[in-house]
């Protein structure tokens, strides 16, 4: 059975098997040791409800094609917005000129391969009338102003997008993906007597509009009202080497950034991540079980095949038990570390070279009752949501800010705290860690990840988890 795309892009711009073997030949005619052609037909939809009005609205298509091709640690990378045949051979020769060795030419002989779902689309977004998506943002707006009459602004938006791509290599790999997204977000604004704090709350999934509901859209803007309504009231977070509780959920987004990306392929085979070269060490606590799973069913950052086409078999165990066990794979740095792919070779789009990158990454389940990790504590901060910060993956040393927090004391959660800072870095995090709660949640955020100048859709996930100590910033003394 041929890929849907396949049947598109061959009706639609004459790309067929036998056009796609004579630019992966092309590709090959200087020596390259591995080379595949990636196309792609993205159309998205953006909407932007400021002031109770439509502020912005955006629907737009986008057209292209990359050639990539590897010789030894080289790596060269051609595109073009022009699906032509004389347009794809000039990208594949100008990428072959990039690197070039003593390895493989000849012709490729393509089979198409079969993807798992993993995103079934029953009502795709892209194909929806614009009305019933603005309908979203304004019933979430009314929400969100008869919540709480101290909601002063609301902003609220929505996007969409449905990529169709087409995957080719010299391994003689055909695969093509349809691949739905959408995010829905809403941000508030509460003030009183001149206090002023905010809220929100989004929502994405590679799925269609059966997936989300006005009902949805009305909750999200009360969780965000609800938010900032906490922060109103909050106090001035203390300050010192405190315990810390991560709430399930959200919190993985700290996990993400201080040890996901410390553990992707590239940073370790360049020996720039504190994890290189640690395979089989023990570096955490053995409650620690930290895995990336991109065959989990529609979440954002779930996919049947990377950007490279590898199809994602199973979950990627990177630590088990405490113990180090795996990396993060694209075909590069896995053909450099004689490992294998792990589908995690992801691009932005056609313009952009696979580089290796999360999908839903998370820290396991463990046993422990979540209210007994929470009574275990006589004085502490419990973190339910964070709103940014900084990472240095060479060394895992972080900043985070921590928009929604909670004082633990004499085992209670009591008082809401603002202003509060984690420093600290990951392998201080796995080593820390004494308490894992049974309770995993996925999060079902729109988390957007940034790397090398590339964004990607990922998902995060944590149960109830006690980290023995960390540095908090605050405006108070312990």
């Amino acid at each position: 059975m041929k890929p849907a795309p396949l049947e598109f892009f061959s009706a639609q711009h004459g790309i067929d098997p036998a056009l796609l073997q004579r630019v992966l030949a092309e590709a090959l005619g200087r020596g390259g040791d591995f080379a595949d052609i990636y196309v792609e037909f993205r159309q998205s939809t953006s909407l932007l409800l400021e002031e109770s009005l439509l502020k912005g609205s955006s629907e737009s298509v986008s057209l292209g094609a990359g050639v990539r091709v590897i010789a030894g640690e080289q790596t060269g990378y051609a595109y073009t917005n022009e699906l032509s045949l004389p347009k794809l051979l000039e990208a594949a020769r100008t990428a072959a000129a990039i690197a070039t060795g003593a390895g493989r030419s000849g012709s490729v002989e393509l089979v198409a391969r079969s993807l798992p779902s993993r995103y079934a689309t029953e009502q795709p977004a892209t194909q929806a009338e614009i009305t019933g998506k603005m309908n979203f943002l304004r019933v979430a707006d009314q929400a969100a102003r008869a919540a709480d009459a101290r909601v002063r602004e609301v902003r609220a938006n929505w996007s969409d997008e449905q990529r169709q791509v087409l995957i080719a290599n010299s391994e003689g790999q055909l695969v093509g993906d349809v691949q739905p997204l959408f995010t829905f977000g809403l941000s508030v604004v509460a003030e009183e007597n001149g206090n002023r704090q905010s809220g929100s709350k989004n929502l994405g999934l590679r799925a269609g509009l059966e997936a989300f509901s006005v009902e949805d859209a009305q909750q999200l803007a009360r969780e965000a009202v609800a938010q900032a309504a906490v922060l109103l009231t909050a106090e001035d977070a203390p300050a010192g080497e405190l315990p810390v509780v991560l709430a399930p959920g959200a919190s993985g987004v700290l996990l993400h950034e201080s040890v996901g990306h410390p553990l992707e392929a590239d940073a370790n085979r360049k020996k720039l991540s504190v994890f290189s070269d640690r395979l089989g060490e023990k570096i955490a606590t053995e409650l620690c079980t930290v895995v990336d799973d991109a065959t989990l069913p529609g979440l954002r950052g779930s996919l049947n095949v990377d950007g490279e086409g590898t199809i994602p078999q199973e979950p990627t165990v990177l630590i088990e038990r405490g113990v180090l066990r795996g990396y993060l794979q694209d075909r590069l740095s896995a053909r450099l570390m004689k490992m294998s792919p792990t589908g995690n070779g992801r691009r932005m789009d056609y313009s952009c070279i696979p580089i290796p990158r999360m999908t839903n990454t998370f820290l396991a389940a463990g046993t422990a009752d979540p209210e007994e990790i929470v009574r275990s504590v006589e004085r502490g901060i419990y973190c339910k949501a964070f709103s940014g910060g900084q990472v240095e993956p060479a060394v895992g040393k972080f900043t985070f800010s921590v928009h929604e927090a909670y004082l633990i004391e004499n085992g209670r959660i009591t008082k809401p705290i603002k202003g509060a800072t984690l420093i600290g870095s990951g392998s201080e995090i796995l080593q820390n860690i004494v308490a894992v709660g049974h309770d995993l949640v996925l999060d079902r955020g729109a988390w957007t990840c940034g790397k090398g100048g590339q964004a990607a859709a990922v998902g995060v996930g944590t149960p109830t988890v006690k980290i023995a100590k960390m540095t908090v910033g605050g405006r108070r003394a312990s």
